[in-house]
């Protein structure tokens, strides 16, 4: 299909929509501070995973879901439990000593973190050396060079590069049996250097992977010459821990179409308490994702509360751990509880309620990630117009925010999805200082009811969200969507 095939498509999409369709029960401001307040209250202690603090969370947007009476889809009533293990290394682990060209070198043990813990005791290993983002040098390697030896070499630190070499650097590890894994960083990844979570019934790592961003280790790997590695890993502590994404659903009333499912989507978790000393060190997440998760908790009752509803289902979801990995959204998305196959799209909704970005005021207006990945723009750009609120390609952020939310779990297995947001990066991003004071809740109130009329459009439409063939970072979510079948329309 050429570019004028697409946005014909586009437009098609528009005037299959009943543009009469309207949602009659509004958005309401101090609802969603009402929302905001409770999860970023400091008696949340920033609802990291896991903590006491995101059961109560949970429990919250469950409470909520059972008042706009949205019928439970988990296997717990509103829960879809995960079951994952919480593994921890002791205080003074792993110990590292890196022996390259005549000097000795021992890391700083607050410089390293496990990203994958196994035991290692190795003395005088030799060291291979390879660019692990590279997956030509990678491929290169043979298992009769790296089997038993430390692989050693640099990777991306974040965003979607890092998180695609991290998941090959796990096929190249299998495939090469190495004893040991160090991966040279330029700064401190993950929540520490002493614990991590991975779902309990997956296979668990025998090769163990460590970061390393000690500045004098990695100027020593990345020099040329031959090197060897003493480390020791002992066995970590392992926990069984409970985690539940929120999933309820409001039916369509459509015989044909009920079975399909839009969905709309956030994450309830945020940092949790870090640090210590004097000062505040709790990072509430008020607009991080407070916001989008009172956004949808909202949205749900709109919509629930019209007096006709749409044509096709809306599941309403909240995830556990996007903050750490958007653990939740994949763990979702490797269990669905509806077919990705029927599932037409994720609407997923983050950092809704602050207008003051780091750019510039933005005032009745949202973002769309991907904006040119999809046709779901053109639906918010109609249904922004008939609300009073813009909705706005931001050049550079667009495609770099699409695969930093969780929206990006859906794409992976080929759902039409992308991130809703007023600004992408504000004062307090990430900081404790996002609090629910911050928030300007009327413009809030008005992005969602456009953002809620959008969705109604979605699940009411006879034609379903298409990604665009053209654009040629969404080839991969193309084939996985062919890969699923024809979704009924």
């Amino acid at each position: 299909m050429n570019a004028n095939g697409y946005f014909a498509v586009a437009i098609t999409v528009l005037l299959t929509i009943n543009t009469d369709a309207q949602v009659r029960q509004k958005v309401r401001a101090n609802d969603l501070k009402a929302d905001v307040s409770f999860l970023a209250s400091d008696a949340l202690q920033g609802r990291g995973t896991p903590s006491p603090g995101l059961d109560v969370a949970a429990e919250y947007v469950a409470a909520q879901f059972r008042r706009a009476g949205l019928e439970p889809a988990g296997d717990d009533g509103y829960f879809q439990t995960a079951v994952y293990q919480s593994v921890s290394t002791s205080p003074d682990a792993p110990e590292l000593t890196l022996e390259a060209n005549g000097a000795t070198l021992k890391a700083d043990p607050s410089a390293m973190a496990l990203q994958e813990p196994a035991v290692a005791d190795l003395s005088h290993a030799p060291v291979v050396k390879a660019d692990l983002s590279n997956a030509a040098a990678m491929d290169a390697l043979s298992p009769e060079r790296v089997r038993g030896k430390v692989l050693m070499g640099a990777i991306s630190d974040s965003g979607r590069a890092g998180y695609a070499a991290m998941q090959a650097l796990s096929a190249a590890i299998a495939r090469l049996d190495p004893a040991l894994v160090i991966v040279i960083r330029k700064g401190a990844t993950g929540t520490g250097a002493r614990e991590r979570l991975r779902e309990a019934a997956a296979p668990t790592s025998r090769v163990p992977v460590l970061a390393v961003w000690d500045p004098a280790i990695r100027k020593a790997g990345e020099a040329a010459g031959d090197a060897t590695v003493s480390v020791r890993i002992p066995a970590p502590a392992v926990e069984t821990v409970k985690l539940r994404n929120v999933i309820g659903i409001l039916r369509g009333s459509d015989p044909l179409l009920r079975d399909t499912y839009v969905v709309v989507s956030a994450h309830y978790d945020h940092l949790g308490v870090r640090g210590s000393g004097e000062g505040d060190h709790i990072y509430n997440g008020a607009n991080d994702d407070a916001s989008g998760t009172a956004s949808v908790i909202e949205a749900a009752a709109a919509l629930a509360g019209q007096p006709d509803r749409p044509k096709r289902s809306i599941v309403f979801m909240t995830f556990f751990g996007e903050e750490i990995g958007e653990l939740g959204s994949h763990y979702y998305c490797r269990h669905p509880v509806f077919s990705p196959a029927a599932t037409v799209a994720d609407i997923n909704l983050e950092q809704l309620g602050r207008t003051d970005d780091t750019e510039g005021p933005r005032l009745l207006q949202f973002n769309l990630t991907g904006f040119d990945y999809t046709d779901i723009a053109a639906t918010f750009s109609k249904a922004g117009s008939e609300t009073g609120i813009r909705v706005v390609k931001h050049d550079r952020n667009s495609d770099a925010f699409f695969g930093a939310s969780d929206n990006e779990s859906f794409a992976e297995i080929g759902i039409p999805s992308t991130t809703l947001s007023v600004a992408y990066i504000f004062p307090d991003y990430h900081k404790p200082g996002d609090e629910w004071t911050k928030l300007d809740y009327e413009n809030m109130a008005k992005v969602d009811d456009a953002i809620t009329l959008g969705i109604f459009r979605i699940a009411e439409s006879a034609v379903v969200p298409q990604w665009n063939r053209n654009n040629p970072s969404t080839g991969r979510y193309i084939r996985a969507r062919e890969r699923q079948g024809e979704v009924k329309k």
